[in-house]
């Protein structure tokens, strides 16, 4: 018998691709569209968020799912005779920063969601094959904690040295789809993918009732964007610096990436500045600039290694923050130096504005759900921010939280607001999850 697509699984299919990609790590692959049958939009569809927000449709997925089959056979057949037409995405924004700010983010049909991973799947079995370990976001088994405990591994290493902090200003608005093509077709030249791809870029966006084509590009929230984001910055930072950058170095030097969020550490002052003169260069060849003010040279030598500053000891190092966390050099117990980690000042008011805007909403729901959705965001906070070393910042994320929703909770009515005594009791019924560190420090293998 004859073994077709639908016929095996498709956790056999992916290894199939990602065996003849790994089989085959400079040559380009003409046939990969065919795996995309229906028992893989199905596979697609059971990987698909079902609680995300609408697109410009406003269909739900508990609508897409009420005729199922017809709707991913209707989807199939339009992607594979190429008439599939690209909705545009629905942008909103959100806070970024302390909040002065907002970062775009796009929404795609529910539908469209399911055909982007669909096409995902595909290509992430590719290019898992080619990218480096210095990689980690939105990668299969990889995460921020990973990245994080190999940048704290490797500055200690180095005592330090210098940490070329990297900010590429709005990535996700001006990738640019000509070379993102190019970087395609160089591991990809099948014709559905790349016309599918194609027109997810030029879909348009929707704001206000008011649609818009932008030239560069590609809507930050959409299924697909992170891997096109991956494979962008694969070639343009990761690849040139192993095979190009690293080996003209004289010390030591380790590129750590999350997504559009890099740092480069150094045990060489002469090496990172260099590498900090050609950097920018290097990125507008492909389009993008550096932020001027956000990508900076930081000094992260080890206190005892660094000479004085006009008083008896050494003088402090520099911090510098990535992903959400600020690190520095601080004493363990047994009095050796180490590089620690706090919460970002920006992260952690951004994290209490939130919290507060909510207690605010939700004041006159049931105590009962407020304790519950509380508890839900605690726990995600400390899932993410309960690191070694970082319990004080957790606690006191913890305790402003109880007075946010004292405050918000006095003012349910005109009459005398919450006591203390009163908001004690209720704590007592209702006890919200308390801070713990979830996940202690071990060094990356």
């Amino acid at each position: 018998m004859t073994e077709t697509p639908s016929s095996t699984s498709i956790s056999t299919r992916l290894d199939r691709i990602a065996t003849l990609a790994r089989e085959a790590p400079d040559m380009a692959l003409t046939t990969l569209a065919h795996h995309i049958d229906i028992d893989w939009l199905r596979e697609a569809y059971a990987r698909t968020r079902k609680d995300g927000a609408t697109g410009v449709d406003g269909q739900t997925a508990a609508e897409y799912a009420a005729h199922l089959e017809d709707n991913l056979r209707s989807l199939l057949d339009h992607a594979k005779s190429g008439t599939y037409l690209a909705p545009p995405v629905r942008r909103v924004h959100i806070p970024k920063g302390d909040g002065s700010q907002t970062r775009p983010i796009g929404i795609p049909t529910f539908e469209d969601k399911v055909l982007q991973r669909a096409v995902a799947m595909v290509l992430e079995a590719v290019y898992e094959q080619d990218f480096l370990d210095c990689s980690y976001g939105f990668r299969p088994g990889r995460s921020a904690h990973q990245a994080l405990q190999r940048l704290q591994h490797e500055a200690v290493c180095m005592a330090g040295g210098w940490v070329l902090e990297v900010d590429i200003s709005k990535f996700f608005d001006t990738l640019d789809h000509a070379h993102l093509r190019e970087i395609l077709r160089h591991r990809v030249r099948d014709g559905v993918l790349l016309r599918l791809i194609g027109k997810w870029l030029n879909a348009g966006v929707m704001e206000r009732g008011e649609l818009s084509s932008p030239a560069a590009g590609t809507p930050q929230g959409g299924v697909i964007s992170p891997l096109l984001a991956n494979v962008y910055l694969h070639e343009v930072i990761d690849v040139w610096f192993e095979c190009e950058v690293r080996p003209r170095l004289r010390g030591r030097a380790t590129l750590i990436r999350y997504a559009d969020d890099i740092a480069v550490v150094f045990s060489c002052e002469d090496d990172a500045r260099r590498v900090g003169e050609v950097l920018p260069k290097r990125f507008a060849k492909y389009g993008l600039t550096l932020h001027p003010d956000k990508t900076r040279l930081v000094e992260f030598r080890r206190p005892d290694l660094r000479p004085p500053q006009g008083g008896d000891g050494p003088g402090l190092p520099d911090t510098f923050d990535l992903l959400g966390f600020t690190h520095f050099w601080g004493l363990s117990r047994k009095g050796k130096w180490v590089v620690k980690r706090r919460t970002a000042r920006d992260r952690f008011n951004r994290a209490l504005k939130r919290i507060t805007g909510w207690c605010k909403l939700h004041r006159h729901d049931p105590v009962r759900e407020q304790w519950q959705a509380l508890s839900q965001k605690l726990r995600g906070h400390f899932g993410y921010y309960g690191i070694t070393g970082n319990y004080e910042a957790i606690h006191r994320f913890w305790e402003k939280t109880k007075h946010a929703w004292r405050k918000w909770l006095g003012r349910r009515s005109r009459r005398v607001g919450m006591s203390w005594d009163r908001m004690d009791r209720l704590l007592e019924r209702y006890r919200l999850p308390s801070p713990r560190i979830g996940r202690p420090y071990c060094a990356p293998t």
